[in-house]
């Protein structure tokens, strides 16, 4: 590569996201004091500019504009310019983008905002073309026409910014209103039910029309609904709902059928054309939840996809430090010889390619029936392309195939007459091909950035596929991420979890000069995987630590005042607001998954006020669970399980044994929404028996592994089938 001719402080970051613009002619500045300082001393207004490394437009903008020397001189001259990697630093991405969607009814990435010197937002939006269109103001026009603005009407502008502020900070608040208790969970999940039944596609699964995004909040909570209400048509149709959604994106074109793993949306109804980034969140919720569907339903095929998205895991976004990488790309270079990356070029298929890789003649089909045809058949090629130019904007996939499962096995087989065992080997001859001539491609780029809230979801993922395929294989993968976020991404010293670590040279893990403090996501996904992990592995150590990071998480955001937990900690002068998240989405929001945790951490450790606590976030959110939960769907599940307590499943015996064994496969083969299990192996110098002292008078039954189902440490009679273990299990 040439030199480049521009290098500015960027360089000296660790974000992927930022180093990406290291050599823009735009004198950039990460988040920090030196920017604040310049900005107050030359009275110059702030253009910040949010993204992350694989988001599409972020790349649209950065090549139109940010690249531009003539729009680089405008920006230099009237602005002090920041960039901000959103996955580092999801507190100022929430408070601006609180800002643009309040200000404009839209948001997302590349997030554009101009602040005062004092940080206060006034103008915003996200992506801007570098010209003036028909439709849409340049982004070189608005810059000339704010900096006039701050020229002209400064006071104004200053006064502007303090009234929207105060209109955010009102805006923003949730506290509990007088003397609200938790709202009732009968009323909550049905209402939850009836608006995702109304908001469902009968059709192709999912909940919207497009884009369609896997949203594993919405799964989750249908299966809860189901399990908790088994017998009426209402919880089948819940139990329909999820199954159908799991089994349409597995034959989307979302679905990476050649590589494995799950692209981040789909821009159709039909989960076809996705957009093709695929993100470690993503990964690690969907591989729990296609665990949680095989555990209900017994499919092979939700085991199957479980562990094809934990391979991509394995081999594409795994440190060999053990910790886990952010995302991949969805841009790449069509071809090692191409001046230009498209979007998908790393997935997508002309008809042409496909026919001479697999021209092998087909026995038993009709005469001159080669593979490629009977892949292409079963994959929905076409020679002419199969993506509607209405989904391809900018003519990326001009002629080009994304591979979506167009008919069952069956069909495929009838329809060139083969047997329909033989045809699962061609497909999967076909896809191995695929793969080998994809591998010479180049690849996306890959954000190795490594986060502590997504190692999180993915450490669950992994344990969970453990407990439900059976497959200690995961359990250690999983522990072998805790083990890293333990050594990298915490302070023993402090006893307070940080936010991101990095690879660095020679494959090394680096952290920043001053590394970013832990978030409450941070703190609430880790805490929910240290809980996985435990009832995956009965290794206590686990236990122990969350619980450690539950006190620290109590200590730097819990709300005293209006009860919940604030998203950032306090004492950041350049945060403007202390926000707490109301939405379910992507990702689940921390107060959400914060409710069960807490029960969970009460039963393990005795400790009530956690329970108080628990129910004092949903008071805090007692409206909105009432009348949009569709909004909150994990924590309008978290509800359930708050109002019929959480069920300690105690399992009394030594661990190596055969009996011990059985009991534990029968608890792992169940999906039961409020349990929890726990392994009495008799050590009462152990920290489980410290925690807990009515451990030591439960006994195993003639000498035999033996199952108690305690609730509020009141414990049933002694348990030593497993079959009359299931049945107590799914009542």
């Amino acid at each position: 590569p040439s030199v480049p001719r521009h290098t500015n402080r960027l360089i000296n970051e660790k974000s992927p996201y930022l180093l990406q613009h290291a050599h823009n002619p735009v004198d950039w500045y990460p988040w920090g004091q030196e920017a604040f300082d310049r900005a107050k001393k030359e009275n110059k207004l702030i253009f910040l500019s949010v993204g992350y490394s694989t988001c599409h437009w972020c790349h649209v903008m950065e090549e139109e504009s940010f690249k531009n020397k003539e729009i680089g001189e405008i920006m230099n001259k009237n602005f002090v310019c920041i960039k901000v990697d959103r996955e580092e630093r999801p507190d100022v991405d929430k408070v601006y983008m609180t800002f643009v969607q309040a200000t404009s009814g839209g948001g997302g990435w590349p997030m554009s905002v101009w602040l005062t010197p004092d940080l206060k937002p006034f103008v915003g939006g996200t992506y801007f073309p570098p010209e003036d269109g028909i439709h849409r103001v340049g982004f070189r026009t608005v810059l000339l026409r704010i900096a006039e603005q701050w020229k002209e009407n400064r006071d104004v502008l200053l006064e502007n910014s303090q009234k929207i502020l105060e209109a955010l900070l009102h805006r923003s608040e949730i506290r509990v209103r007088g003397q609200e208790s938790p709202p009732p969970s009968k009323e909550v999940m049905a209402t939850c039910f009836q608006q995702l039944s109304n908001s469902y596609d009968e059709d192709y699964g999912g909940f919207s029309e497009s884009p369609k995004f896997p949203t594993p909040v919405n799964l989750n909570f249908l299966f809860t609904y189901w399990a908790l209400n088994r017998t009426t048509p209402e919880g089948a149709r819940a139990l329909q709902m999820a199954l159908h959604t799991l089994k349409m994106m597995v034959h989307g074109g979302i679905h990476d059928h050649i590589g494995q793993g799950f692209h981040r949306y789909s821009t159709d109804q039909h989960w076809h054309v996705p957009h093709f980034e695929k993100m470690l969140y993503d990964q690690g919720q969907l591989a729990a939840t296609y665990s949680r569907a095989f555990q209900i339903s017994g499919d092979k095929l939700f085991s199957d996809v479980a562990q094809d998205i934990l391979l991509y895991v394995s081999r594409d976004l795994s440190d060999q430090a053990g910790g886990f990488y952010s995302a991949e790309d969805a841009d790449s270079y069509p071809t090692t010889t191409s001046g230009e990356k498209r979007e998908g070029a790393f997935c997508v298929w002309t008809a042409e390619e496909i026919r001479a890789l697999l021209p092998d003649p087909v026995e038993g089909a009709a005469e001159g029936t080669t593979l490629g045809d009977v892949f292409m058949h079963h994959y929905g090629v076409k020679e002419t392309g199969n993506v509607s130019p209405m989904k391809d904007p900018h003519q990326e996939l001009k002629g080009k195939n994304v591979l979506i499962v167009r008919c069952s096995p069956e069909l495929t087989a009838a329809w060139f007459g083969l047997d329909p065992g033989r045809l699962g080997a061609l497909l999967q001859e076909g896809r191995r091909r695929l793969s080998a001539a994809r591998a010479q491609r180049p690849r996306p780029h890959l954000d190795t950035k490594m986060l502590a809230a997504w190692n999180g979801l993915m450490i669950s993922g992994f344990a969970q596929a453990g407990v439900a395929l059976a497959e200690q294989g995961y359990v250690r993968r999983a522990a072998q991420a805790a083990a890293f976020l333990r050594r990298h991404l915490f302070d023993p010293a402090s006893g307070r979890l940080l936010r991101s670590c990095y690879q660095g040279k020679d494959n090394a893990v680096e952290q920043s000069t001053v590394p970013i403090q832990g978030f409450l996501e941070d703190y609430v996904f880790v805490i929910q995987a240290l809980f996985d992990l435990y009832e995956a592995s009965l290794e206590q150590t686990w236990l122990e630590w969350a619980l450690q990071l539950q006190h620290m998480q109590d200590k730097l955001f819990w709300d005293p005042k209006d009860f919940a937990y604030f998203s950032s900690e306090a004492g950041d002068s350049s945060l403007l607001l202390r926000l707490k998240d109301d939405q379910d989405g992507a990702e689940p929001t921390a107060n959400s998954v914060t409710v069960t945790n807490l029960l969970r951490a009460a039963c393990y450790s005795g400790h009530m006020e956690w329970v108080e606590k628990a129910g004092q976030i949903l008071a805090a959110f007692s409206e909105r669970l009432q009348k949009i939960p569709i909004t909150l769907p994990e924590m309008a599940r978290a509800t359930a399980v708050f109002h019929r307590t959480l069920k300690q499943v105690i399992i009394c015996g030594d661990p190596q044994r055969e009996d011990t064994k059985e009991m534990l496969r029968c608890v792992h083969s169940v999906f039961s929404p409020n349990k929890v299990l726990m392994l009495a192996d008799g050590d009462s110098t152990g920290f489980l028996y410290r925690q807990l002292p009515f451990l030591a008078s439960l006994e195993r039954k003639d000498g035999k592994a033996t199952a108690y189902l305690c609730s509020n440490f009141t414990c049933s009679l002694p348990i030593t089938s497993p079959q009359e273990l299931r049945g107590m299990l799914c009542p």
